[in-house]
């Protein structure tokens, strides 16, 4: 079973769109994610139908957050998505006749059910701002890098003169 990329895509998305493009169409959308326009607008159907962001029509419209991403949960992203299989091992789809098979089967369900939990009680609690702020630190760190290097270089530019 192929990943499903929604969530992290739409979380980029998110991110962008609050940190460097706070309107933006499904075209736009589409090549921050690496999807189809009309994926995006699939996606951010369900984000407006939560009222996460709004959309506007016509020339000069677009995609826009309504809430702030501090007010945005990972599991509010999840449901918008349409709560997508959290992990692709599993129980085999239909009922076993082997008894083997069943007993593996309920301790592979049951351990699978309280792992979809806490993932999701841990998404409850993470804000999306939270990766805003994680992408911003980083963006922080490789400017300071840059800086570094660029340093570094004038550094061995001078002592070679």
């Amino acid at each position: 079973m192929p990943r499903d990329l929604r969530m992290s895509r739409i979380l980029h998305a998110l991110i962008h769109m609050d940190r460097h493009v706070p309107l933006a169409t499904s075209e736009q959308i589409s090549k921050m994610i690496s999807t189809n326009p009309v994926v995006v607008r699939r996606m951010m159907g369900g984000l407006r139908d939560r009222g996460i962001v709004t959309s506007e029509k016509g020339h000069g419209g677009g995609w826009k957050l309504l809430k702030p991403l501090a007010e945005v949960t990972l599991r509010d992203i999840y449901d918008a998505v349409g709560a997508p299989p959290l992990f692709n091992i599993g129980p085999h789809a239909d009922p076993p006749e082997c008894l083997v098979e069943k007993a593996v089967d309920a301790r592979l369900d049951a351990s699978l059910r309280e792992a979809e939990a806490r993932l999701l009680a841990q998404f409850s609690e993470i804000s999306v701002e939270a990766l805003a702020r994680d992408f911003d630190a980083r963006l922080a760190g490789k400017q300071q890098d840059v800086r570094d290097t660029c340093d570094a270089a004038d550094q061995r530019t001078r002592n070679a003169q």
